[in-house]
């Protein structure tokens, strides 16, 4: 294991790709420097199948509720008046490292189809509700929506707690409006790491280590030279390392202070 540890705060290592080694996968974690990783909810099986891999490996990983964007049909109202039950009997009734620390996945993606435009906002806007009332920051995916979702938040901003622009891969425009929000960081992954990608110059022009957390979002997007693979928590390495060349820093410089935006931002972590 590395001399410095880190934390990964998106990886969906409750799905099924990785129900034949999560051990395995786990300890190259561990021994990578992996100290923590942060698993989201995204659909109405994800509330048991998250909580099931935070039991099996309590103070390591950490769950969080939510109901991803590309995964919201007519039925949105039955599958939150779900989710929020289970929000509530967690925060009433769960252990310190079984409690959610997040909201989310949850966001706008209209990549693919509008088809269920309406539903989407209005299911963020109910989870977006959820952290306001639970002071849980958020876990937000924006694929081609950001006007829409931004819209949203602002009506939102000065009572949210704060949360994490997943996956961020935009441009220096982007980030600066997503920054507008100071309780809020940006959640940067292996795209980071692709040759095409313009985060390299981007990210050190406008964004402060400060206001950055590390993720894999396994088992996709895994960083070079791992492109293609599944991706897996230990991989988040070569995110930070990545990093550290861009700002011009040390590995254990990025560790130490996305660690400390972590805290910032996951007060319950």
């Amino acid at each position: 294991m590395t001399g410095y540890q880190f934390i990964d705060t998106h990886a969906h290592l409750d799905g099924e790709e990785f129900e034949n080694d999560l051990p395995e996968v786990i300890q190259r974690a561990k021994e990578s420097g992996v100290k923590a990783v942060f698993i989201p909810g995204i659909d109405a099986s994800s509330v048991d199948s998250v909580m099931k891999v935070c039991r099996q490996y309590p103070n390591y990983c950490f769950p969080m509720v939510g109901l991803q964007p590309e995964e919201v049909r007519a039925d949105w109202p039955e599958v939150l008046a779900m989710m929020r039950h289970a929000l509530i009997d967690n925060r009433e009734k769960a252990a310190a490292p079984l409690r959610y620390i997040a909201i989310g996945e949850c966001g706008l993606d209209f990549y693919w189809s509008r088809e269920y435009e309406k539903e989407q906002l209005s299911a963020f806007e109910e989870q977006v509700r959820w952290s306001v009332e639970t002071r849980l920051p958020l876990m937000i995916h924006c694929r081609k929506a950001q006007n829409e979702l931004l819209h949203i938040l602002r009506d939102y901003e000065k009572e949210l707690p704060g949360g994490v622009f997943h996956c961020f891969t935009g441009n220096q425009k982007e980030a600066e409006t997503y920054l507008r929000f100071d309780k809020f960081v940006l959640g940067i992954g292996g795209v980071s790491t692709f040759k095409s990608s313009h985060l390299r110059e981007d990210l050190p022009a406008v964004v402060p280590l400060k206001r950055i957390v590390l993720e894999t979002d396994s088992p996709y997007m895994a960083p070079v030279p791992n492109r293609g693979k599944r991706n897996e928590s230990a991989f988040v390495r070569l995110v930070l390392e990545n990093l550290a060349q861009c700002y011009h820093t040390s590995a254990e410089e990025v560790a130490r202070t996305t660690n400390e935006n972590v805290r910032r931002v996951f007060t319950l972590y």
